[in-house]
């Protein structure tokens, strides 16, 4: 059976199969998920079911095998920041995440769902992937405690936490769900002239968190056996990360991404994975 599409980006008309997960335009190559209702099947033991959005899912399935430690486990020790007040409140475990969601509940461009993503990952993460509850710290608005509201300096201190004392064979994940912005690049990093940066819930008051700030405090510090997976559902997340590469899906290949300044923008021996919304062009209308 088939249904009538027209793209929300170039306004093509088509047809699509209401059995296609993901249609893509003949004309602009847009990916449009297709929203026809179906009946669902049970999840597998291998499946994602429906925790997280399939497109994303299906992403994470794909890194399954990366998102576990190249060698076998080993334990490393590691506390929580001093500057987060929970320094004595770390497990041992080579498996760490910072799970962040910013709904802006008392601001007018307050976003949905932000939340329920944030503990679906943290689900994904303990059912798949043996992370354990100890070794996450979830930020949103609603923790009773006010050192895990998501401010600029909570998350800042988050992410320092994260990489400390990192170790061959550590497995980290940091994972966004908010708005996102850019602002102009006076450094000379950014091919299209601008910063990405992602929005604390205090952002207004303290400002933004800059892509060179993120990529400072959790890229470069990865050292060699030890692998970052980030995933960052914001306006404008192309590179938030600031890695030297990123990969283009039109045209299905790999792209330099290296600042103009010349700075290397590398780990210290580690990998570092990130799953962007969108491009640093686009904000999350674009895509859906």
């Amino acid at each position: 059976m088939e249904i009538k599409i027209i793209c929300h980006r170039c306004k093509q008309k088509f047809s699509a199969s209401t059995t296609t997960e993901i249609i893509i335009c003949p004309q602009c190559r847009t990916v449009i998920p297709n929203r026809t209702p179906r009946k669902q099947s049970p999840p597998s033991g291998g499946d994602y079911g429906c925790s997280i959005p399939s497109l994303i899912g299906n992403l994470l399935k794909k890194l399954c095998n990366a998102l576990k430690p190249a060698t076998a486990p080993g334990l490393s020790s590691f506390v929580y920041p001093k500057s987060c007040g929970l320094d004595n409140v770390g497990a041992l475990g080579n498996k760490r995440a910072v799970l962040c969601g910013v709904s802006y509940k008392k601001w007018k461009y307050k976003l949905k769902g932000t939340i329920n993503d944030v503990f679906n990952m943290r689900d994904l993460l303990i059912r798949y992937y043996e992370y354990r509850d100890e070794n996450m710290l979830i930020l949103t608005e609603e923790q009773p405690d006010a050192r895990l509201i998501p401010t600029k300096a909570n998350i800042e201190s988050s992410l320092k936490w994260l990489v400390k004392d990192c170790r061959s064979g550590d497995s980290l994940v940091f994972y966004y769900s908010g708005h996102g912005l850019r602002q102009p690049d006076f450094e000379g990093d950014e091919i299209d002239g601008f910063d990405e940066t992602i929005c604390p819930v205090d952002f207004l008051k303290e400002g933004m968190i800059v892509d060179n700030d993120i990529y400072a405090t959790i890229v470069q510090p990865l050292t060699e056996g030890v692998r970052l997976h980030a995933i960052v559902d914001a306006c404008h997340s192309g590179t938030i990360l600031d890695l030297e590469h990123y990969y283009d899906n039109n045209e299905q290949q790999w792209k330099d991404n290296k600042p103009p300044s010349g700075a290397r923008k590398q780990t210290s021996g580690g990998k570092a994975y990130c799953i962007s919304a969108c491009e640093d062009d686009q904000v999350a209308a674009d895509t859906t």
